[in-house]
């Protein structure tokens, strides 16, 4: 199974870069009049297309550009000249030391609310299922300017945005990096604590629950030794999605604390028109996505036998 997921993985990377390059190739404008300034002679401008290969067709130019990736060779920035690899290698730490803060927060937290609950029912229930709908309605750019205003503006416990520089230490990265955490746990903690809420309740219907109360076993060595084992792979794939869908919430998340991540530098990059950092941020994304979903069908092999069998 794994290899075969790997292999579609492998697939969907190269469909998606083909696709994205001859996208943006077609669509991109006049780079070099971007680059330039709109002072530049028409020969300067065609010159500077030459330099850059844009006056190659775009088959072309993907075929370059695929062996060079092949070789994890992605070009360099058409504006700073800073290879592909090294800007997205100095900004993708950040982006995923956020997301992957983000996702562990989530899961303790939607796990011990969807748990609660599916057991107490009841006001607790509702209530969970109010912070879901509230949850889903505000905006992640909402929260994230009223984390600033309150937090940092208002109560200056933390600064409005981040400061976090090459050779940072670990308390410029925490005070850099709590608002934002905390404003992506806040907009994603909602939607996932009613999936796993009612993955726990689907797992305490079933017969093999009312068997194990028949015969005296606790309700807490039922609900942490067996429903949690039985309802863990729906909750890792609602956090896989969770995981994915941060990654594209940081944008937005990253504009507003000014952090140096993988979000504003696409942001940047697509603004200006620059070619080679699109396509490395859409490689790197991809990648990541792939990889994650490997470790959710890998655990969740491991925490059902019938998934590791089919």
């Amino acid at each position: 199974m794994i290899l075969r997921r790997l292999a579609s993985g492998v697939a969907v990377l190269i469909v998606v870069a083909v696709l994205t390059f001859v996208l943006l190739n077609l669509s991109a404008g006049n780079v070099a009049r971007n680059i330039l300034g709109d002072q530049a002679t028409p020969d300067a401008v065609a010159a500077k297309n030459a330099e850059l290969g844009l006056d190659q067709p775009v088959l072309t130019r993907l075929g370059d550009w695929l062996s060079g990736a092949v070789h994890l060779d992605f070009g360099k920035s058409f504006f700073t000249n800073e290879p592909v690899f090294t800007a997205i290698g100095s900004r993708l730490p950040v982006t995923l030391a956020m997301v992957i803060a983000s996702i562990l927060l989530i899961a303790v937290f939607a796990t011990l609310l969807g748990m609660l609950a599916a057991v107490r029912r009841g006001w607790v229930d509702s209530a969970v299922q109010v912070l879901a709908i509230v949850g889903n309605s505000i905006p992640g750019f909402v929260i994230g300017v009223l984390l600033v205003w309150l937090l940092a503006i208002t109560w200056q416990v933390f600064n409005a945005v981040s400061n976090i520089s090459p050779g940072s230490g670990v308390q410029t990265w925490v005070g850099s990096l709590t608002l934002p955490v905390i404003a992506l746990v806040i907009n994603g903690l909602a939607s996932a604590a009613q999936q796993i809420r009612s993955a726990f309740i689907r797992q305490l219907d079933q017969d093999y629950v009312r068997t194990l109360r028949s015969r005296g076993i606790s309700e807490r060595e039922i609900l942490f030794k067996h429903v949690l084992r039985s309802a863990a792979p729906a909750g890792l794939t609602v956090l896989s999605l969770q995981f994915i869908g941060l990654l594209g919430g940081v944008v937005i998340i990253e504009s507003i604390f000014a952090i140096p991540g993988m979000g504003r530098l696409a942001v940047d990059a697509t603004t200006k028109g620059d070619l080679p950092i699109v396509m490395g941020v859409v490689i790197y994304t991809v990648v990541v996505v792939i990889v994650v979903n490997l470790i959710v069908d890998i655990i969740n092999g491991w925490l059902n036998p019938k998934v590791r069998v089919s």
